[in-house]
Formats: structure tokens, sequence, C-alpha cells
């Protein structure tokens, strides 16, 4: 698996407070069969030219040091788009050395101008991944639509497809229809994982799906390539059998 959505780079936002708590994750995580995990610190785009890129990375080669050898770290940002038209074309602001940006917008509800900014971002030469959309208030599946017909890949974080309320009905519903690109943890040091959807899926059907969603496409992207698309998943009768008799 490549989980390309984490806050384990230690100290420097909301999630990890330390590498003694980063570390163990980073160690559960790779028993898990994660591979590659991009490390995605918050940072407002009205902010990116004073990014401590410098100061991140020395932060990411201590992580890696200490951590698990087989799990590869990369650093990136999830980028708050809090201001339109800003330059994000420098190298350093995508994940691993791609054209791939991960970005957000508050929960509080999307701002005017939310699709042409992420136009403007996809025109530019940028990949922009869309962090966690079922979370903005006001988002629709016909936004996800509009948006994915300009470029943008779409992230769904894990825990809140399993979970409840109107984020979690709002992601089951993009993946029946194969509206979500790629799933991530979105961990801040803490139990959030992408082991715990890979039965999820399995017990609804989603082989196919869960291949694509936790490790083909965020590979593809990684690589500069477009994701492959993910075929809807609406669990049926099979699915139904398959919890109650096992695979």
């Amino acid at each position: 698996m490549i989980d390309i959505h984490t806050h384990l780079l230690p100290g420097v936002d909301d999630g990890s407070p330390s590498f003694d708590v980063s570390v163990p994750v980073l160690e559960r995580f790779a028993e898990e069969g994660v591979t590659t995990l991009v490390c995605t610190p918050h940072l407002n785009a009205s902010q990116v030219t004073a990014a401590p890129v410098a100061h991140h990375h020395a932060l990411l080669e201590e992580l890696q040091r200490r951590g698990p050898a087989a799990l590869a770290l990369k650093l990136g940002w999830e980028i708050m788009l809090d201001a339109p038209n800003v330059d994000l074309s420098a190298p350093e602001l995508t994940l691993g050395g791609s054209r791939a940006l991960l970005v957000e917008f508050t929960r509080g509800g999307l701002p005017r101008g939310a699709t042409a900014e992420l136009r403007r971002i996809a025109r530019s030469g940028r990949t922009p991944i869309l962090a966690h959309p079922e979370r903005y208030f006001g988002c629709t599946l016909e936004a996800i639509r509009e948006w994915r017909a300009i470029g943008v890949v779409i992230q769904t974080d894990a825990s809140v497809l399993m979970g409840r309320g109107v984020p979690a009905e709002l992601a089951r519903a993009m993946l029946a229809e194969g509206l979500i690109d790629i799933l991530a943890s979105d961990n801040h040091g803490d139990s959030r994982s992408l082991a715990a959807v890979h039965e999820w899926l399995l017990e609804r059907g989603g082989d196919e799906q869960l291949t694509l969603l936790t490790h083909t496409n965020a590979e593809c992207v990684l690589n500069d390539e477009d994701p492959l698309p993910v075929p809807p998943l609406r669990p049926g009768l099979l699915a139904r059998v398959k919890r109650l008799f096992g695979r």
C-alpha cells in the first residue's frame, strides 16, 4: 500500500508531536503492508514563500533513519487554498518531487470560486489532489464530477469512508459511483491506517477497487501518470454471500 496523506513529520503541525509517537506508527504501517508514505504537513497557500523546506527535509531524514527500512518516506504538503491565484509552481511544494499537489479547503464550506481555483492549478501543469472532499460542507457528487472532469484527483480519508454521519454517507456515495481515486489514512500520530479499510472493501466485493485505491493510483500520481478509473462499488448479492460464508 501507498499512503500519500499523513501528518507524521514530528512537531510541525497538529499531527504527531514527536519522533516517539511517529516511529511506532511507521513500524505498524510497515507491518500492515505500507511500502511508501508521504508526510504532508499543513501549509497555507498564502504562506508558501515562507515554507520551512530545509527544516522539514532534515526532520524527514531523521524520521527515515529511525523508522523501518522497508518503508520509504517522501515529503510533501497539505496546502490549504486560503487565497486564490497563489503561485504553487515551486517543486518543493509537490508530493515527493512529482507534479502532484495535495490541496484542501476549510471544513466550514467551499469558498466561492473553488472550481475556478482547482482549474487554474490543473492548467498550470500541476495535478491537484483534493484531500477529503467528503468533509467539506456543501460538497456534492455533482461538484466532484465537475472537478474530476477538469483534472482533479480525489482523495478520501479511509476512516471517514467507514464511519458515520453525512461525510461517511457522501464518501460511500462517491465510492458507489467510482468518484474516489485514492484512499489515504490522514494519520495524525493516532490509530488511523489504510489496513482497516482493507477488510471493509473485501467484505463488500471490492477486490479490484482495493488495489486501485490503496496502491495503483497513488503510485500513478507519484510517477506523474494519470490515475486509473476505479469501478463503481455497489455491493450486491455476491458481496452478501461472501460476508455470510467467507471468501
